[in-house]
């Protein structure tokens, strides 16, 4: 698997480095080309190489084919059990919950006591961030409507999300009118756990953020500053909130600025704030923190673990 992947890794990295090769009157084409090869290895990276972990119950959270969620049942709980809800990533246009979710997560947290479930949401450009942002909300209420027959604690619930789903989860867990659309408040969220987002601050990110990804941050985001703003979880960091996050990191320069930025936010704003920051590096290091969460060998799990159970006070 690791030989596969690496050699995959190296080829992709190749034809990368041959794009730049494209004479200078097709530079915006190559810049497309760039950043579509940039996509797929993301990708890539990011897939789950198997099927999707067993033991999980589908629900349809509204009429999109798209809005589906998937859930596995705490194992070995003896009451309702806190809930986390996973929102993969994938550039806001792409992405999938049966391949980006991570083979470990549906089984280390159930073991953990905890219930797990993973969404889908409609996707860019048949649908906006604001309607992808409200698809989160609206998977929680779903599952909160059904916390007794899914033994689910509807009052201890985290939002855990990576890449473009961490700046889902973070602007669902700043801006109330998500949840407030969805029947439900922040005190309905214990936390929020964003994995290695880089737009938390959107106009910033598409000043100082990678050049190969701005046209993605464009098609998502658009070119009007209060909009850009409004979709800015740092910009929407003043009270309320949800009362705690915990944002982890690698180390891509975008995303250690960003998720300091958004904590002084948060913490100006009330909430408790931790941070994990851990190996890794460019696209490579972005997609391992996500495929890994939930390994025992995997630093960041153990920080993940002891701050849910000091957020869910188990």
């Amino acid at each position: 698997m690791t030989r596969r992947f690496s050699t995959g890794w190296a080829a992709m990295a190749a034809f990368v480095a041959a794009s730049l090769m494209v004479p200078g009157p097709l530079a915006e084409a190559r810049e497309r080309l760039r950043e579509r090869i940039a996509e797929r290895m993301a990708e890539r990276m990011g897939a789950d190489a198997g099927a999707k972990v067993a033991g999980s119950e589908t629900i349809a959270y509204g009429r999109d084919p798209l809005q589906t969620l998937d859930i596995w049942r705490a194992k070995g709980a003896a009451g309702p059990a806190p809930l986390i809800v996973f929102v993969h990533g994938g550039g806001w246009k792409r992405g999938d919950k049966d391949n980006a979710t991570g083979q470990f997560k549906p089984e280390h947290y159930p073991a953990e006591g905890y219930a797990f479930a993973s969404i889908n949401y409609r996707l860019v450009p048949a649908a906006t961030v604001e309607e992808q942002a409200a698809d989160v909300a609206a998977a929680v209420r779903a599952i909160v409507e059904r916390a007794d027959a899914l033994g689910v604690d509807r009052h201890r619930i985290v939002l855990m999300g990576h890449s473009a789903g961490a700046h889902l989860v973070a602007l669902v867990g700043t801006d109330p009118r998500y949840l407030k659309g969805a029947g439900l408040s922040f005190a309905d969220v214990a936390g929020v756990i964003p994995i290695d987002g880089a737009a938390y601050d959107v106009a910033a990110q598409m000043k100082d953020g990678p050049q190969i990804m701005q046209s993605t941050y464009t098609q998502a985001f658009g070119t009007d500053p209060a909009r850009q703003r409004a979709l800015s979880p740092t910009a929407q960091a003043a009270a309320p909130n949800a009362p705690a996050f915990l944002l982890l990191h690698v180390q891509r320069p975008d995303g250690v600025r960003q998720a300091r930025a958004l904590g002084a936010a948060l913490e100006a704003g009330g909430s408790r704030v931790a941070f994990g920051s851990f190996p890794g590096e460019g696209l490579k290091g972005h997609a391992e923190i996500n495929r890994r969460l939930g390994d025992p060998s995997y630093a960041a799990t153990a920080t993940v673990d002891a701050w849910l159970k000091r957020v869910f006070g188990r």
